[in-house]
């Protein structure tokens, strides 16, 4: 679908914005990978042949006798012996020597039941570790220094730093999206009735505004958790409870200024409805304010969850949180590389947000055309 002359100059003003548009271009690909986490890091392989079958065990459930084993629980693939039963085919018994038999099957050293057998193979993600997965240290004391194996480190209960921030930015920033639109659109639908209509509409608003605000946001979440169990959609409801009302002062301000406009009371005396004037009439105008505010309110949803995480009072512990990443770095000052993931993280991921807003705001900025 082609773009109308108006969008093509707003597209011409973003591209203009050189920062801002390598910005998106740089978040639209660290945001895109993220989005293939489960591909990136995991402790289930991507791909297995057993018996010439081909099965993804990162997307599907497989027990240990899907394999030939004897347990119908999930299958421990780095256990040695499931690699060996996948590898043999199921063929041999590998309960007895299983690093000693795969070493051998690797150096064709081991024919024993293996006559006419297609040896099968697993593929292992990049990174071969979950956000939850507690990993075998050897005896190393946790957090653990980055290595080749961790190449973050861990965290102070044995867990791949780097798949937990590549788990965790994409949590933030879909619940910051979420969060964003919700109140967003609810936002600018009050500020738009209270400044267009004005009077006692006005009035009533400003004082359930001035009412809601005073009420003690972080208490509520608190006494929320303290009666039902933290959830993901449960703090989102919370967020958007009281972030609602971020937008409606500058949308109030701009339609007070706009119901007065001559092509405004045009409208009305031509008989077109209220919210056809409100919504395709004014709030255009109005956007250019609306869209200045967006980058702290993205930016301060982010943060608002990860000082959540900090306290204790955010998402799930079972959840990847760079807020918990940070709580563990204040506490293990003897490992300043989970200080350094934490704020780099933070820092870049808020950085390009605030870029890639500006220039929106500038692209819907009538006053500035594209050189």
């Amino acid at each position: 679908m082609a773009l109308s002359p108006l969008n093509q100059r707003r597209w011409r003003n973003f591209k203009s914005n050189r920062r801002a548009f390598y910005s998106l271009i740089l978040f639209s690909i660290l945001f895109g990978v993220s989005l293939f986490a489960e591909v990136l890091a995991n402790d289930r392989p991507l791909l297995v042949n057993y018996r010439g079958e081909w099965r993804m065990p990162f997307l599907r459930f497989y027990s240990e006798a899907d394999f030939g084993g004897d347990f119908k629980t999930e299958a421990n693939y780095k256990s040695p012996e499931v690699q060996c039963l996948i590898i043999s085919g199921g063929m041999i018994e590998c309960f007895d020597d299983p690093e000693g038999i795969l070493s051998a099957i690797h150096e064709g050293a081991y024919a024993d039941g293996l006559e006419g057998v297609k040896l099968g193979w697993i593929i292992w993600p990049p990174i071969p570790f979950s956000y939850n997965t507690i990993n075998d240290l050897g005896g190393q004391a946790a957090p653990s220094a980055p290595d080749s194996t961790h190449w973050l480190g861990t965290d102070d209960t044995s867990r791949d730093v780097l798949a937990r921030v590549i788990y965790g930015f994409r949590l933030s920033v879909a619940f910051a999206l979420i969060v964003t639109v919700l109140t967003s659109a609810i936002g600018i639908a009050a500020g738009a009735v209270q400044g267009y209509f004005g009077g006692k509409v006005d009035l009533i608003f400003q004082r359930v505004l001035e009412i809601w605000g005073g009420t003690p946001e972080l208490y509520v979440i608190i006494i929320v958790f303290s009666v039902w169990q933290r959830s993901f959609w449960i703090l989102i409801a919370l967020m958007v409870a009281f972030g609602w009302t971020r937008l409606i002062g500058i949308v109030r301000a701009e339609f007070l200024r706009a119901r007065n406009f001559e092509y405004v009371r045009a409208a009305r005396a031509l008989g077109v409805k209220d919210r056809v004037i409100m919504f395709r009439h004014v709030l255009p105008n109005a956007m250019v304010a609306t869209l200045t505010m967006l980058p702290f309110v993205v930016s301060g949803t982010i943060g608002s969850l990860a000082a959540l995480d900090y306290l204790g009072f955010g998402l799930p512990p079972s959840l990847p949180s760079l807020g918990q990443l940070s709580r563990q770095a204040q506490q293990n000052l003897q490992m300043p590389s989970l200080a350094f993931t934490a704020f780099f993280t933070f820092a870049i991921m808020l950085s390009l947000l605030v870029f890639i807003f500006e220039g929106v705001r500038d692209a819907f900025d009538p006053r500035k055309t594209f050189q």
